[in-house]
């Protein structure tokens, strides 16, 4: 029982923490941090060692950059192959080079210095997604480019692996090149393994799972494919975290991927809270006052050397200078790869345990300063750009334009509305359970996915809020009524209107919040019978105001009348 004590303890603490984070508007990623160093081994009261929680931790960096990965298909890598590869190289190298050369001036060994370095290089995806995920910020151009950059540090953490452990031994610069380059290959080999097993293999399972419409099955496969993919890299060692983004790259570019993401999304979140407790519990406590001064001038500098680098970086690129600024300290945060390479390089003796206390705190210090510039990072890039900058406008991609309209359902209705707005050139994006309607839409030309409308994480991951208008068109009442009811209570202000069996389904709607509820039995008798009216030459004009008398009066005045009768 005492497994299950300390699990209790754990999420007590945990839900008491994350609260109270949450409504003071700080970072639940900070708020883990607090759980772990609260349930440490330095601090006093109950103490959480649990290996296979830390085990399981590890899992939720590898859900996270999968679902990172879904967002970053290879066309939109290409994209920004520019961006991300020329800066996020550049970046990389000329921080470890900047903060080694100052470290060996004041007086530490080149191996030390250049293990801090590369330290003081690393940014953490898992802090800058969060926190852009809870302010909305994911999808916007700084966002999107400076969460591609740190995934980009993530892959450049590699040569790191490989260095640090033979600085410790000293071996010869062509045994250290020899290793560099075996590892290089085993990840361009990775990469290819990945890439062509994903194209081949993804898509046709996905649409075999999906032919058996069964949520569990959807949920196992996404679990296995991210599990597996993550394992593939990590057997050719390299990080798990890497293979897991390379999958769900592959991922992003089928019609799944929105309901893929809401699949793993309640695992991601849960098992990124155990690895910030995890990260929590490695802080000593006892330790700061000795070090405290020189840990918060490291992070100091690591924070404005990053930031300042980046902006300089991207400015000298031609960006503006906003995006620049918003992007740099985005970047500036110590990363979870900086843990890393410190726990090799403690192994390896190429640091002693003192130091390693002051690198280790001074990055716990800089993810901790990093998520509060992060968080507020358009106030302070607003103090460094001109006041005529305006930040740059989201991408064309649903939901950020204004004008996108949502289709919850691809059947004869549907498929009826898609075609209506693509004649006025409104943007629309279509779900469906059915993948061979999905399949139809997209051979129509139509922006048609696959997944269910109705699942909240799925419309939190397509920023449904975003949507100018909601079309529900699902011949399921019980699904279009959780839509309706989740739309109702999560973004009041985005209208819906739906379709509806009869009356009392058209009423039902109503009252959970669609605006209008048309019922077809009824919509089609009155458009039988206004009709009727025109062939016997009653003016146009009239019998549309009858018909919309009666659609404002609720159909009362035809239903009635059948009742009483």
């Amino acid at each position: 029982m005492e497994g299950l004590t300390q699990i209790i303890v754990l999420l007590a603490v945990a839900v008491t923490v994350v609260a109270m984070f949450q409504r003071l508007r700080i970072p639940t990623s900070l708020g883990y941090l607090l759980v772990g160093v609260i349930l440490g081994p330095y601090t006093a009261g109950p103490s959480l060692d649990r290996p296979e929680l830390r085990a399981l931790a590890e899992f939720g960096v590898v859900f996270l950059l999968f679902t990172i990965g879904l967002n970053y298909s290879l066309p939109q890598l290409a994209a920004l192959r520019g961006q991300v590869f020329g800066h996020g190289t550049s970046q990389v190298v000329l921080t470890t080079i900047i903060v080694a050369v100052l470290m060996w001036l004041i007086g530490l060994p080149p191996a030390v210095s250049f293990v801090i370095g590369a330290v003081f290089a690393q940014s953490s995806s898992t802090v800058i997604a969060s926190i852009l995920g809870e302010q909305g910020e994911l999808h916007t151009p700084h966002g999107r480019l400076g969460l591609a950059l740190s995934v980009f540090q993530d892959v450049t953490a590699v040569p790191f692996i490989v260095i640090i452990p033979v600085l410790g031994i000293g071996v010869s610069a062509t045994a250290l090149t020899g290793a560099l380059g075996w590892a290089m290959a085993k990840a361009v080999f990775a990469f290819l393994l990945v890439f062509f097993a994903g194209r081949w293999l993804l898509r046709p399972l996905f649409r075999f799972v999906t032919a058996r419409r069964s949520p569990e099955l959807f949920t196992l496969t996404v679990l296995l494919v991210a599990l597996l993919a993550a394992w593939s890299t990590n057997y050719f060692g390299l990080s798990l975290a890497f293979g897991a983004f390379l999958g769900g790259m592959m991922l992003g570019e089928t019609e799944f991927r929105h309901q893929v993401e809401s699949s793993i999304s309640p695992f991601r979140d849960v098992l990124l809270g155990l690895f910030f407790m995890g990260i929590g519990m490695l802080l000593d406590p006892a330790a700061i006052p000795d070090i405290w001064h020189w840990a918060l001038l490291g992070a100091l500098l690591m924070l404005v050397t990053k930031t300042v680098l980046v902006a300089a970086l991207l400015r000298g690129s031609g960006f503006e200078a906003l995006m620049s600024w918003r992007t740099g300290l985005i970047l500036s945060v110590g990363g979870e790869f900086g843990l890393a390479l410190i726990a090799i390089a403690l192994t390896s003796n190429v640091l002693d345990a003192t130091l390693g206390q002051v690198v280790l705190t001074t990055v716990l210090f800089a993810m901790i300063g990093g998520a509060l510039l992060i968080r507020f990072n358009h106030a302070i890039a607003s103090r460094f750009s001109k006041p005529a900058e305006q930040p740059a406008l989201p991408e064309k991609v649903f939901p950020a334009d204004e004008q996108t309209v949502l289709i919850a359902g691809y059947g004869r209705v549907g498929h009826t509305v898609a075609v209506l707005l693509k004649d006025r050139d409104i943007p629309f994006l279509a779900f469906d359970t059915d993948l061979a309607r999905v399949m139809q839409g997209r051979r129509d030309g139509h922006q048609v996915l696959y997944g269910d409308a109705s699942d909240p994480g799925l419309l939190r991951s397509i920023h449904v809020e975003r949507a100018a208008l909601i079309v529900v068109t699902v011949d399921d009442p019980p699904t279009a009524m959780r839509l309706v009811s989740i739309v109702r209570q999560t973004c009041p202000h985005v209208p819906v209107i739906a379709r509806a069996r009869d009356l009392k389904a058209s009423a039902e709607l109503r009252n959970a919040g669609a605006m209008h509820a048309f019922p077809e039995a009824i919509e089609a008798s009155l458009r039988l019978g206004s009709l009727a009216l025109e062939l016997l030459n009653v003016p146009k004009e009239d019998v549309e105001g009858l018909v919309q008398g009666i659609r404002d009066w609720n159909y009362r005045p035809v239903i009635e009348p059948a009742e009483k009768a």
